[in-house]
């Protein structure tokens, strides 16, 4: 075997030193390539730079910042939309709704006119929004632009902050690591922003809208100036809401003592107006202001249910036109402040399938509205399959994002002449699934509408289905003694079969048993709680189920 000599030991190491380096200047390469173009206004929103997420470059005119509609939807408000019969920019955040007319100075805010330095503009076939105009008055974020460094920071009012102060001159790398390129510099007592501490570094902000990593060790008299804001939940724990129905002819009933298991009531005080839109009805006078007391008195939260009527075209008129909706909104704004009610519960059925987003836009914009005063929205929907007018019309997805509470209204699974269950066990939990999982709602807001009535199905000789609503209390009084009851396992429910009159009758009974049946599916899927249709309907005795159940003495 031939031996290596000296020189040929020596252009191995050199060789693999080589590598080694080529291998160390490819590992550490990507903290220097150059991030943006040349001119490009860098974005930091809360801390973090997403300047390569823009859709549009940002524009700076005459001090004033546009951010493009597409970049404010994917950043600050996911439901702005242009409104082409007003030709203006509708954008909403938790407590606010901003209207900006294009190329105008006077907007809205909350139904309240606000002149601004520049409004929104229309230029490359985008719209532009006068961001740092409207960032801290509409979506609560502190803005500047930094000019040495090309830079607009972005910041939210109700998010965590904290400071801590450099205890020398330090280097701020782009990445975690002592080989990664410098991006700033501070000095010996700075305070900067810190954003997140790992593995022995912190990631900071810096005065010049730098994000990048010290040592944290290098760190001190770390201080919160401001923590997480949350707005407290008007209801801890489930909610247990009954429905309490009176026409618009009739009074508020005359309410005393106390209903267990219950912590909201929805009495039907308001009403959509037949002949002004965007107006409403109120049956409320003296028996609600007395209603109103009472359920103050024993600790429950009103919140009044607002229905359509079923009008199908006067609900079409006002969602599809943006002044009708805020003519409505503020009527319904108005009648909250006025009866000190604590939230509203949105019952609007019978919608053409075509309103279904015009729809969800009226209750983006009551939402914020309503939140401002601290007040609840919940809504009513049905199941996610059926027909056009009755479950289609609905985006369930929106108006759970929207409101605080989405509630479904799992009862009528059969009507018509289809013969059947009005809310099997099976077919609510197949649709609860459906809510989660194919609409995307968050369980902590669903609530599961349960009903307190039962249809008794009757079937003459020639064929002819007709069906009769029975309250709760009264079911089992208007079955025959002798007709044979039977526990079904899917449905779970009792059910009978029997003739009488030449009619035959099947009846799937709603009990206190089928109750506390569907009352288990709120554990078992952490919903929000459930609500009952309606009060009066009722065996006294569901109560304590529900408050055994849901927890609510």
């Amino acid at each position: 075997m031939k031996k290596r000599g000296p020189k040929n030991l020596y252009k191995m190491v050199v060789t693999i030193l080589a590598l080694l380096l080529i291998g160390f200047i490819l590992s550490v390469a990507p903290n220097y390539i150059k991030e943006y173009k040349n001119g490009q206004v860098n974005f930091i929103i809360n801390n973090n730079d997403v300047t390569k997420s823009l859709k549009k470059p940002l524009i700076i005119e005459d001090n004033v910042i546009y951010v493009a509609k597409e970049d404010i939807s994917n950043f600050f408000d996911g439901e702005i939309i242009y409104d082409s019969k007003y030709n203006q920019i509708i954008t909403t955040s938790e407590t606010k709704v901003a209207t900006l007319p294009i190329g105008e100075k006077t907007i809205g805010i909350n139904s309240s006119k606000v002149t601004i330095y520049a409004g929104a503009i229309h230029k490359d076939d985008t719209f532009y929004l006068p961001f740092s105009e409207i960032s801290k008055s509409v979506y609560n974020v502190e803005t500047k632009y930094i000019e040495t460094t090309n830079t607009v920071v972005a910041t939210s009012l109700d998010r965590k902050l904290v400071y801590a102060t450099s205890t020398k001159n330090n280097k701020v790398k782009y990445k975690p690591s002592i080989f990664s390129k410098t991006v700033d510099n501070i000095k010996k007592g700075d305070n900067i922003t810190v954003v997140k501490e790992s593995q022995g570094w912190t990631t900071i902000s810096t005065e010049n809208g730098k994000i990048g990593y010290v040592k944290t060790k290098t760190l001190v008299n770390k201080k919160t100036i401001r923590e997480d804001l949350e707005m407290e939940k008007q209801i801890s724990g489930k909610v247990s809401m009954v429905w309490d129905y009176f026409s618009e002819y009739g009074s508020a009933p005359n309410r005393t003592g106390k209903i267990q298991g219950v912590n909201v009531v929805s009495p039907t005080f308001i009403t959509l107006k037949r002949l002004e839109q965007g107006a409403i009805e109120k049956n409320i006078g003296n028996s609600g202001i007395a209603y109103i007391k009472w359920a103050h008195d024993n600790g429950y939260k009103v919140w009044t249910s607002v229905s359509n009527n079923s009008l199908k075209d006067t609900t079409s008129e006002i969602v599809n036109d943006y002044k009708l909706r805020e003519k409505f909104i503020n009527n319904i704004v108005d009648t909250v402040v006025e009866y000190n009610f604590d939230g509203i519960n949105l019952d609007f059925e019978n919608i053409y399938e075509k309103d279904r987003d015009a729809y969800s836009q009226l209750v983006i914009e009551l939402a914020p509205r309503l939140k401002e005063l601290g007040k609840v929205l919940s809504v009513d929907v049905t199941a996610p399959d059926g027909a056009e007018d009755w479950s289609l019309c609905f985006n369930r997805n929106i108006i759970a994002k929207a409101a605080d509470y989405i509630v479904f209204m799992a009862y009528d699974q059969n009507s018509g002449e289809k013969i059947g269950t009005v809310a099997g066990y099976d077919w609510v939990e197949a649709n609860i699934n459906k809510f989660i999982g194919r609409e995307e709602v968050d369980a902590s807001k669903l609530i599961l509408g349960i009903p307190f009535y039962t249809k008794f199905w009757k079937e003459s000789s020639d064929g002819k289905v007709t069906s009769d609503a029975i309250d709760m209390k009264e079911t089992y009084s208007k079955i025959p003694s002798d007709a044979s009851i039977t526990w079904l396992d899917d449905e779970k429910q009792n059910y009978t079969e029997y003739n009488k009159n030449n009619l035959t009758y099947r009846v799937w009974i709603e009990d206190t048993k089928s109750v506390s049946e569907k009352l288990s599916l709120i554990n078992k899927y952490n919903l929000a709680g459930a609500a009952y249709w309606e009060k009066d309907r009722e065996d006294e005795a569901v109560w304590n189920i529900i408050s055994n159940s849901l927890g609510i003495k």
